[in-house]
């Protein structure tokens, strides 16, 4: 395996230590704040729900973790050994190298032509460079770096100057003009990016692998980043590529990918000028029946992707072949917003293209690229469950499950990171952070997308498209997308809520205080089960402020044979003017005595500050400012439930 460029762009050490000091800090925190209790059975909900979809999900990331371990170790060292092993015998005989400029930076493009130019000289085979640039700034630039190489006689230069209406149509003249060449049989194009370095040795290390595989069709190599930027972009541009790679490596084990990236892919020629293949690169578009007809502004990367996956052609990962990108947020102030606005054109790309490829079915391409496909459909959404239920759980059932889950997600998200950062090659403590962020916000903007996929935007161009020119078909379809798109949170919400117990149905109790009005005195006690767990959330000796109304309370709520829900309050306080009751059982009221220390049989005050004392097994708890009353035999059921809001009300 080559080593990494050098010049990759990596956070500092002191953000590095920094982040890392806060993590171990935020550790310490949530296990000194965890429960003891919190693996009771109120916790079932919280852990089918999050620990269920996380055993789904983390299962199918391992399964691809160890492809691309079984790739890189296994089957890619074969298959660079055959390709090495070729020599000269590799060499097409013409290659064809189209790299699209628009309005990049004169130092950056000087630095990406003089990396092609030495290395097109270097590789030494008769090699066709079509620049495709967007002014007359970047033919001065190409023209000083072929004066500073001495104009290799291997080279042929031609300028084409693009119309600005995006990169589709500028590749397409250029596979126009390529075809119109008649490229000989056996030769390669290179399709990359203004913006990407090759680094020494990428030409003759990456397209060798055509002569191997006779049915390969295309190939991309490893990114690294050379980034303009803060810490926080230096590693999110990092982990992304450290993700890529690991995605990547296991799809190549089934020799096909889920994108061929525009930075830098191979082609052979035969195929990249067929009209077809070009017809689709500067027009493919997508027929929906909310939407109509629309043409795909970005993504050309997806469309040569799916014509080559369509006619069952092989695509290949080259893990140990670097280039080097020149990446920078649309707004390197606001990261937040950056990055939002890159993966929102990335996942809309990914979106228009992974239906008609999901139709194709398993037999062109594999069964796990085609389920690969059907997954990131379904990992947008499942994604949502866990943190959903955390907070639902934690607004609603108990607040101690906020740690629980972020014990969870530090330990997945940590390990996630090693994993990572071992395939990768470092490690960076912002890569647990920012592994969050990506995934749960990153789900968000693809549900968002997915209603919305017709609208695109590509900033560094700022062009638009998509959407109808009519004003009111443009607010008729976001109005639609905005329900669709709300009745599809609705309904997961909905789920989520009713599998955690938050809301439940009512019972024919609860229906009949609704029902009779003869219950309305009943609308003032509260239930008794958010007593238990009102007692057992409280800090260990703490108390906890009980509002007016009537409460139950029996040995079995204090005692249960696994410990769960263990009381943890040593105090109960009611409201003022003792209007608050605790009707116990008469087992309970055994263990009770009141403010003069009596047992207690019928009804007693607990006024400050002796008050009331519970004295059971190993629970010790003092009741203040309330009733207690023995309970005489009335049914359970005939005590209504309502919320504790009740407090409010009082």
């Amino acid at each position: 395996m080559s080593n990494t460029p050098a010049d990759r762009s990596v956070a500092s050490k002191v953000t590095e230590v920094a982040i890392f000091i806060l993590g171990i800090a935020l550790l310490i925190v949530v296990i000194d704040g965890l429960p003891l209790d919190v693996f009771s059975p109120e916790s079932k909900s919280f852990f089918f729900a999050v620990g269920a979809v996380g055993i789904w999900r983390y299962t199918w990331w391992l399964i691809q973790a160890l492809r691309s371990v079984w790739y890189n170790h296994r089957i890619f060292p074969r298959l660079r050994a055959e390709a090495d092993a070729l020599g000269e015998q590799a060499l097409p005989p013409e290659l064809y190298v189209l790299c699209t400029s628009f309005r990049i930076e004169p130092e950056v493009s000087f630095q990406v032509y003089e990396a092609l130019v030495r290395e097109v000289a270097d590789y030494g085979v008769p090699t066709t460079i079509f620049a495709s640039v967007s002014d007359r700034s970047d033919v001065d630039v190409i023209t000083h770096v072929m004066d500073e190489n001495g104009w290799p006689g291997n080279i042929e230069l031609r300028y084409m100057f693009q119309k600005g209406d995006g990169k589709r149509s500028a590749m397409a003249e250029v596979l126009r003009a390529i075809s119109r060449r008649m490229p000989a049989p056996g030769a390669l194009l290179v399709s990359m990016d203004g913006d990407i370095r090759l680094e020494p040795g990428t030409l003759s290390r990456s397209l060798s692998f055509f002569s191997v595989q006779e049915d390969l069709g295309a190939l991309t190599t490893n990114n690294s980043a050379i980034v303009t930027g803060g810490d926080a972009t230096k590693e999110w541009y990092d982990l992304r590529y450290a993700q890529r790679h690991l995605v990547m490596s296991s799809m190549s084990v089934s020799r096909r990918q889920l994108v061929l990236t525009g930075r830098y892919s191979a082609f052979r020629a035969d195929l990249a000028t067929q009209p077809e293949f070009i017809d689709l690169v500067e027009n493919d578009h997508v027929d929906h029946w909310r939407f109509g007809t629309f043409k795909f502004l970005s993504g050309d990367d997806k469309s040569t992707w799916y014509w080559l996956l369509k006619n069952g052609w092989r695509m290949l990962y080259i893990p140990d072949v670097f280039v080097s990108g020149f990446e920078e947020l649309p707004d390197r102030k606001r990261f937040f917003h950056s990055t939002t606005d890159l993966m929102r054109r990335w996942y809309g790309n990914m979106l228009r293209t992974s239906n008609r490829a999901i139709a194709l079915g398993p037999r062109p391409m594999g069964l796990f690229t085609w389920w690969s496909l059907v997954d990131q459909r379904l990992s947008m959404w499942t994604t949502l469950i866990g943190p959903t239920v955390a907070i639902l759980v934690t607004l609603f059932i108990r607040p101690s499950f906020i740690f629980a889950y972020a014990l969870w997600i530090l330990f997945t998200r940590g390990l996630v990171t090693l994993i990572l950062a071992w395939q990768r090659g470092r490690f960076s403590p912002l890569w647990v952070p920012l592994i969050y962020y990506n995934q749960v916000w990153g789900a968000l903007l693809k549900t968002y997308v997915s209603f919305r996929f017709n609208r695109q935007a590509w900033s560094r161009q700022g062009i638009s498209a998509g959407e109808p020119n009519d004003p009111e078909a443009v607010k008729r379809q976001r109005r639609v997308g905005h329900v669709l798109h709300g009745f599809a949170c609705g309904v997961l919400l909905y789920v989520l809520i009713i599998s955690t117990g938050v809301l439940q149905p009512p019972d024919l109790t609860s229906l009949s205080i609704l029902t009779d009005g003869s219950h309305a005195e009943e609308q003032g006690k509260v239930d008794d089960r958010w007593l238990s767990l009102a007692l057992a959330d409280a800090p260990e000796g703490g108390s906890v402020q009980l509002p007016a109304g009537e409460f139950r309370l029996d040995a079995d709520q204090l005692v249960s044979n696994d410990g769960a829900d263990r009381p943890r309050a040593r105090h109960v306080l009611g409201a003022e003017d003792d209007a608050t009751r605790l009707i116990v059982t008469p087992e309970l009221a055994r263990h009770l005595r009141d403010s003069r220390g009596r047992p207690i049989q019928g009804t007693a005050a607990c006024p400050q500050p002796a008050g009331c004392t519970l004295e059971l097994e190993q629970h010790s708890m003092r009741f203040q400012d309330l009733q207690i009353q023995v309970d005489t035999g009335q049914p359970v059921d005939a005590v209504a439930s309502v919320t504790p809001q009740s407090k409010e009300k009082a």
